[in-house]
């Protein structure tokens, strides 16, 4: 068994890659800018973090303290691989990588790949089609940039994830209500947290409406396993916030996805470790929305699981430590699972969720975020959803039906 060095939490309070790891055997040090959000979280938190060989804590994770601190651990017991599934620590963990020998994405592509408007650019270099853009350097610059653009246009920080702050704009009203509310901001930038704060770019790229899609990979060198396609249902307009989704799915031109997400890592030199692409398919083919250097994060592992029957950390784990994932083979195989999520119809605090008294094996997931007290609304973005089911079938028709039926069948009381 392997000794791994783990950096963060996804999503900050998802422990499952640590628990997963702990489980097959391995020891983990775990490094982090800062315990207080974990400590904050309770005694369930800390049990998980507590499974790590070893905590370390680095202050404005300082990259010249996180080497020697990594390196002094490294001499007494080698680390054999490095896990980062948190995007703002990325180019720490290449960097590292790097000068250990571990197998890990480049960091120049890590670099690249923390700028939304420089992938842009190297894709239009390679030749690959996506949707007009430009880049805004605050709001001064705004204006130009979606008048070149045109509407609808989306405007995210460059240097963004988890589609923190991301505007639709789809008239020139969206547009000056923006440019207002960033002045009102007076350049104070958003705070990602554990210390990091956005640099205030803004890509400006045109919004093209169509099927939203998600598509992983594990690539080693010029290899290329694709995991599957996730199959996205967004709430009607003008909610942003996904509504649920099936893994895998056989909707849509699988070649067709696989052709264009090959090019696109190509295009920004992906060498090694799990890419997570989202596209829109259109009537044109597929377009690019964004690329992640690492595994997709949230709920959407879970669900992935499920299909597979196996932990896909487990797997990720595996690909780091450049071992074999022959029996990795794709989705045909496996079965499908459907996410479903619970919303609010109408403003409110929440008083209660009545769930199903009764459900078949086939319901493999139901998780509540939100606790009663807690304010609610109609979603308008991802942070408005309450809670989730996950359920599997013989097909995408079969578990999309069985999530759908157990939210039908489920009470939302509000005060």
């Amino acid at each position: 068994m392997a000794h791994l060095l783990l950096l963060d939490a996804p999503g900050g309070n998802d422990f499952t890659i640590l628990e997963d790891a702990v489980r097959l055997g391995h020891e983990v040090t775990f490094f982090t800018s800062d315990l207080a959000p974990y400590r904050r979280q309770g005694a369930a938190a800390l049990q998980s973090i507590a499974l790590a060989r070893e905590v370390v804590e680095i202050p404005g994770f300082d990259y010249a303290e996180f080497e020697r601190a990594a390196l002094s651990i490294h001499g007494a017991r080698p680390f054999g691989a490095i896990l980062c599934l948190i995007d703002i620590r990325l180019v720490e963990s290449s960097r590292l990588a790097e000068k250990l020998g571990l197998r890990f994405l480049n960091t120049a592509s890590c670099v690249l790949l923390r700028d939304k408007f420089r992938v842009r650019e190297a894709l239009a270099r390679h030749g690959i089609s996506q949707p007009a853009f430009a880049l805004a350097n605050g709001p001064g610059d705004l204006v130009e940039a979606v008048r070149r653009v045109g509407y609808p246009t989306l405007v995210k920080p460059c240097d963004g994830y988890g589609s923190q702050d991301v505007a639709l704009l789809e008239s020139v009203a969206d547009l000056e209500a923006m440019v207002a509310s960033l002045h009102a901001q007076s350049g104070k930038p958003t705070h990602y947290g554990l210390g990091v704060f956005a640099n205030n770019r803004l890509s400006v790229e045109r919004f093209v409406r169509g099927d939203l899609i998600g598509c992983d990979v594990f690539v080693a060198g010029t290899g290329k396993l694709f995991l599957g396609v996730n199959d996205k249902r967004m709430y009607a307009p003008p909610s942003f916030a996904i509504r649920g989704s099936c893994f895998p799915t056989k909707r849509h031109d699988l070649c067709a996805i696989h052709s264009y997400a090959s090019r696109i890592l190509d295009a920004v030199g992906f060498d090694y470790g799990a890419a997570h692409i989202e596209m829109i398919l259109a009537e044109g083919g597929p377009y690019l929305v964004e690329v992640n250097a690492r595994l997709v994060s949230a709920q959407i592992p879970y669900q992935m699981g499920y299909a597979f029957g196996r932990s896909l950390y487990a797997d990720l784990i595996d690909l780091h430590l450049g071992r074999p994932l022959d029996d990795l083979k794709g989705p045909d195989e496996y079965s499908y699972c459907a996410i479903r999520w619970l919303v609010a119809d109408r403003e409110g605090a929440l008083a209660a969720i009545r769930w199903p008294e009764a459900a078949g094996d086939w319901i493999r997931r139901v998780v509540q975020f939100k606790q009663p007290g807690d304010a609610v609304r109609p979603p308008r973005n991802n942070g408005d959803r309450i809670a989730y089911v996950m359920a599997t079938g013989a097909s995408q028709p079969e578990a999309e039906g069985r999530a759908e039926e157990y939210l039908a069948a489920t009470r939302l009381e509000l005060q």
